[in-house]
């Protein structure tokens, strides 16, 4: 059956509902939200250096306060039981349970996590931690960083730490998050943190994470059972620009890195044959060592899916018009396929450049469902940033999310219909925040933030959720 078959079947149910125990949520990261960066113990993480360089951060922003949530967060978590959310997605900071990423815990830190779970279990919201979102502490990447395999061995023994504080009253973890972005933004084209330019080590970086995030299932597995462990990876339906030779090429190329790489090590337990053939000239295949397979192939628990948008490419030349990750790119993160371009479809984009293409997220799932084993599946991520502003009414009418979400949601109603066990959404994201190279220039919240007097303030996209939320599905 072809993707196009499978999409036929789907059809729009005529209320969109949803299934009774469906998680509604959002999501946030630490470095992004939390500020606080030099209180209470915390070691300085790969993003505190990446923010010090010149030129890294649009506008030279740092992260050293971002949203105050650290101070802030019971405020926060009144904000998510107004807006009727059961589920919030929230990542811990390594470094500041671990400052420098090896040894004990610093209770500090750990309390700082025991409140925040805390006060949303009393707040009838159910906790989902994220263990790694990019903020390697930086006395590890001292060392090597993730090209290194012992950064693997570090994470699972800071899985073990976290888990073994918090593991009793949180039930559903999330390993590593995009590690597409962590390995190839950070290590390939050095648009994230910590800035490297280094092809063969962005791919060991990719392996060294998957690696990690096997261990850590095995650690957190042999401490207590009941726990619901699985990556949340960011996926995207490529598309060739024309039928040519050259653009199905790079369709193939692009989905094998984007996609097949993360996919096929987690529920396969192996690399994409022609990958692995693209790679070889990276000698990539030296670090996958006897037993890593079985390791990352562990079984999952869940998966947890961030899409945003289509990648539509070619193999020819001519100039590329889609967005990139950072506004300082100027070095390809696709190793082995850096002639590849991509180019603009002519849809309605946010701002971030990135098209709104919907149907992309449906192409996702029922590919999951289609072609790998099955395993509860949750939107992890989905979202849209757009240059929202204040109005003399103190309001935010932020109408294109409201519609991007709408769009999405109704998609996953469908998927829901034809059988697909689509088990939660998390919308990307709670409240606006740091938003890594683009510095507090993007927006991409429900909640607006006025970063001089971190006042919050629900914008219309946030009274559309609720809504969506109280009714359990879309109107007609």
């Amino acid at each position: 059956m072809t993707a196009h078959e499978t999409q036929a079947q789907i059809r729009e149910p005529a209320t969109a509902p949803f299934p009774q125990d469906f998680r509604w949520g959002a999501a946030t990261s630490a470095y992004q939200i939390e500020g606080a960066v030099a209180e209470d113990g915390r070691g300085r993480s790969i993003w505190d250096t990446f923010c010090d360089t010149p030129g890294a951060v649009l506008g030279g922003d740092t992260a050293a306060e971002a949203v105050d949530h650290y101070h802030r967060y019971r405020e926060d978590v009144a904000l998510m039981a107004g807006l009727g959310l059961n589920a919030y997605r929230f990542s811990l900071s390594w470094p500041r349970i671990q400052p420098s990423g090896t040894g004990p815990a610093d209770q500090r830190g750990l309390d700082f996590y025991r409140r925040l779970v805390d006060e949303l279990l009393e707040a009838g919201i159910e906790p989902w931690i994220t263990l790694y979102h990019w903020d390697l502490p930086q006395a590890l990447e001292d060392k090597g960083g993730w090209p290194e395999r012992d950064t693997a061995l570090r994470f699972a023994e800071f899985a073990a730490l976290a888990h073994g504080a918090l593991g009793d009253r949180v039930s559903n973890w999330m390993t590593i998050n995009e590690p597409w972005c962590a390995a190839y933004l950070g290590y390939a084209s050095g648009e994230h943190a910590p800035g490297r330019r280094e092809p063969a080590a962005a791919l060991e970086a990719a392996h060294h994470l998957l690696l990690g995030h096997g261990l850590a299932v095995e650690a957190m597995r042999g401490q207590r059972s009941g726990a619901r462990i699985g990556p949340a990876v960011n996926l995207y339906a490529v598309s060739p620009a024309a039928d040519t030779p050259e653009d199905l090429d790079a369709a193939r190329r692009i989905d094998g890195l984007q996609n097949r790489f993360f996919l096929d090590a987690l529920l396969l337990g192996r690399y994409p044959d022609d990958l692995l053939e693209d790679l070889a000239p990276f000698g990539f295949a030296d670090c996958v060592r006897d037993g890593d397979m079985r390791v990352v192939g562990v079984r999952n628990d869940l998966l947890g899916i961030n899409y945003y948008t289509r990648h539509t490419v070619s193999g020819r030349p001519g100039d590329a018009t889609q967005a990139v990750s950072s506004p300082f790119s100027t070095v390809s993160p696709w190793v082995g396929s850096e002639h590849v371009r991509f180019v603009g479809q002519g849809k309605p984009v946010t701002g971030m450049g990135w098209e709104v293409d919907p149907d992309g997220l449906l192409e996702v799932l029922a590919r999951l469902h289609r072609e790998y084993p099955a395993v509860p599946l949750y939107i992890t991520e989905n979202g849209a940033g757009y240059d929202d502003v204040l109005d003399a009414d103190d309001a935010v009418r932020d109408d294109e999310r409201i519609a991007y979400l709408d769009a999405h949601l109704r998609v996953c109603a469908r998927a829901i219909d034809a059988g697909i066990p689509l088990r939660g959404y998390f919308t990307w994201s709670l409240m606006d925040n740091f938003e890594w190279a683009w510095g507090y220039s993007k927006r991409f919240g429900l909640v607006y933030v006025d970063y001089a007097t971190q006042r919050r303030i629900p914008k219309a996209s946030a009274r559309w959720y609720a809504r969506t939320i109280r009714r359990g599905g879309l109107p007609d």
